[in-house]
Formats: structure tokens, C-alpha cells, sequence
């Protein structure tokens, strides 16, 4: 109703030059619209503003009854004073008004939102990302940078992302989501740990590579609550609805202390730590291991410490304890899980291989005799292993 008289009104001051002793009417039961104009009766010879004054020999023309010194209120007839092309002016007025409405709407309604999880339909893909739709109507943008590097969505699907930020592009509201943030993690443990709705577990920081591994530092508020087993869950049922959704993403869930050098040990999970040594002005520690931890500790692309380094604010440098022996790099099988099936490394482990090094120093033959595998299972996984050598 304000934008429907704010429109009449700037018409008005086109063709009048002032809207003061106009009033604009928006009845919005009917959906009707009037436009009354204010005039004071004055004696024929002494009109000075013919905006705001008319004659008295022109009032009683209107209404005999009508006396000088009063005000005369007259309907203006939108089609006839206005014409054709001041109408359809105001209704493009109207509806760029309108649009702007809803686009401050939206954006206030987002803005609101950002760091909540939305739901989604894929509405359209493309190379660079893909165009999803509310279930208002509102179109959302997923970017790819913003994607799981395994994400695949077709037209239809449902996403679940989180709000990153709402931005304003060529005058339109565009609404950013991510499923890379480590926000999108944090609000699918609140929906799957009622501890951390209910703020009894507080998760004091989240750092992510984004389809392959995120550590997870939560702090409990109730001795009587284990922060670590209420977020996995038993039997990890709750971390897995997570893990699917995340793309097969190895979650650690470590105890939050402000005991630096317990954080920095925790943080290198799986890996056990023998020393360590602290410098707390340069942000730096030295950790030592043993040779078989050592693995374990980067993990794989150095994933591993690389997420320990961003979790503890200190640079980790890792090395052996036991500097006179010769030991080659090697990788924990378990860090190929996205490309080697999990039955196929459960029947290498079987046969004492943990280790990429431990497969490739057997034959392919003694690993498809030991480990009952066929000849192509086993030619992909020393290829993978293989490949992953060849790269460090």
C-alpha cells in the first residue's frame, strides 16, 4: 500500500510540481485506489496558488453548498488527468518497487539464516556450479569451489548445505551455500548430537579438507558427560550419518584441553606420539615418533598434519626417534579408503599388510595366494599404492 502511493505521488509531483494537498487512498479490502485533492475556497478576485486555491464561482459549480475559507475535496480521474503513458510508467515504477521489496525480503531473510543448514532441489547444473531452489521458489547457488571434490548431483535431487553469506549482483540477491565449510560440519553434529543443541557439549573448533579428513575439538560442560563417545555415538551411530553426508570424510573427534602439548598429541590422531618438543614464542613443535607412526602422523598428501597444524595454531615438525635407523616413508593402508574397498584392506591387514609399503614388497602372486584376492583386484590396488609413492 506505501509503494502504491509512493507511485501516485511521484506522478502527481510530475504533473503538478508538488503532491502537498493531494491525498492518495489504497483501499486494500476492496483494492481500490483514490486521489483526493485538498484546495481552499477562496473570493474570486484574490486566487494567488491555483495548486492549492480555488475560486468561489468554480466551487459552486461543484457543490452550490460550498462557502468561502472552505477546503474543497475533489476525486481526481487517474485515466483522464494522468494519460496512457504516465500510467504505464507508474506500473513499471510499481513493479521495479515491488521486486525490490522482495529481493530486501529475501536478503534479510537469508542474511538471518547464514550458518544454518538449507535444504534444497537441484534446479539446474553447470560447470561451475549449480542452481538450487528453496522450497519458496528462491533460487540458491552452490559453487563448485564450494562442493565435496566427489560431490555428483543431478536435477532433482536434494541438497543439504550450509548459508555461507548472501551477496547483491547486478542488483539481484544471490545466496552463496557451502558444503566445504566447516560450519555445514558443526550444524550436522548439532542435528545429530542433541549435547551440542542443548549446549552441553560446546564444539571449540573445526578444521576440515574437505572430502578427506576433518578433526573435530569438542569440550564437555558435565563431568559426567564423555564429549568424544556422546558425539560418535554408540557403535559410531552417530558420526556415520555424518561421514555419508560428508562423502566418506574420516572424522576425528578429539578432547579440547588448553594444555598445548596434550592438544598438539591429540590432534595427530591416529599417530602415538613418543616426545615432544614445545617452543611457545615461535608457535613451533617437534614431535617424535616412532618410524611406524610416522605415516600415520602425516597422512596421506599430509593431510594429517597439515589439519593438526590449523587445529593447534603451531608449526608440527615430525620426526623419528630413532635417527640412527634407515626407515623408508610409508602410509597406513586405512588412509585409502576412498579408493581401495574396505573388505579388500580388511584381507590385506588379515595378512599382516597395515602398511602401502608392507603390500608392494610382496609378489602379486603371494598376496592373491595368501589373501584369496583375484589377480585384478590386486593389480589395482598395487597401482594405487604405487601411484601414491610416485607422488610423494
Amino acid at each position: 500500500m506505501k509503494v502504491m502511493e509512493d507511485v501516485f505521488k511521484t506522478l502527481i509531483r510530475k504533473k503538478y510540481g508538488s503532491d502537498e494537498n493531494f491525498d492518495v487512498i489504497v483501499n486494500d479490502q476492496k483494492g481500490d485506489l483514490e486521489i483526493f485533492r485538498r484546495r481552499t475556497i477562496v473570493d474570486d478576485d484574490d486566487l494567488y496558488n491555483t495548486l492549492t486555491e480555488i475560486e468561489y464561482s468554480d466551487a459552486i459549480k461543484i457543490e452550490p453548498d460550498y462557502q468561502v475559507g472552505e477546503e474543497l475535496y475533489e476525486e481526481v480521474d487517474i485515466q483522464k488527468e494522468f494519460g496512457r503513458r504516465a500510467i504505464l510508467a507508474g506500473k513499471q515504477t510499481l513493479a521495479a518497487r515491488i521486486n525490490d521489496l522482495k529481493k530486501n525480503i529475501l536478503i534479510k531473510k537469508y542474511e538471518d539464516r547464514i550458518g544454518e543448514i538449507v535444504s534444497g532441489e537441484v534446479y539446474q547444473v553447470w560447470r561451475k556450479e549449480i542452481l538450487i531452489l528453496d522450497e519458496d521458489g528462491n533460487e540458491m547457488l552452490l559453487p563448485k569451489s564450494e562442493q565435496i571434490p566427489s560431490d555428483f548431483f543431478k536435477k532433482g535431487e536434494n541438497v543439504r548445505a550450509v548459508v555461507k553469506n548472501v551477496e547483491l549482483k547486478n542488483n539481484q540477491a544471490v545466496i552463496i551455500l557451502s558444503r566445504t565449510s566447516p560450519m555445514f560440519l558443526e550444524k550436522l553434529l548439532e542435528i545429530e548430537v542433541p549435547e551440542i543443541f542443548d549446549g552441553l557439549i560446546v564444539v571449540k573448533k573445526i578444521v576440515r579438507e574437505p572430502g578427506e579428513r576433518a578433526k573435530v575439538a569438542v569440550e564437555s560442560f558435565d563431568d559426567r558427560i564423555d564429549p568424544v563417545g556422546a558425539c560418535v555415538g554408540m557403535k559410531g551411530s552417530r558420526i556415520h550419518g555424518i561421514v555419508r553426508e560428508l562423502k566418506n570424510e574420516n572424522i576425528d573427534v578429539i578432547n579440547w584441553t588448553n594444555n598445548i602439548q596434550l592438544l598438539i598429541q591429540r590432534s595427530l590422531t591416529p599417530a602415538k606420539i613418543t616426545s615432544m618438543e614445545l617452543d611457545s614464542e615461535t608457535k613451533h613443535a617437534s614431535v617424535y615418533l616412532k618410524p611406524d607412526q610416522v605415516s600415520l602422523a602425516i597422512g596421506r598428501r599430509g593431510v594429517n598434519i597439515k589439519l593438526a597444524c590449523e587445529l593447534t595454531g603451531y608449526q608440527i615438525d615430525v620426526f623419528r626417534d630413532n635417527e640412527g635407523e634407515e626407515e623408508d616413508f610409508d602410509i597406513d593402508l586405512d588412509e585409502f579408503a576412498d579408493e581401495i574397498e574396505e573388505w579388500v584392506i580388511d584381507a590385506l591387514k588379515k595378512i599382516g599388510c597395515d602398511t602401502a609399503r608392507s603390500v608392494l614388497d610382496l609378489s602379486p602372486e603371494e598376496i592373491e595366494r595368501r589373501a584369496d584376492l583375484e589377480k585384478e583386484t590386486v593389480a589395482d590396488v598395487r597401482r594405487i599404492l604405487q601411484e601414491e609413492f610416485d607422488r610423494e
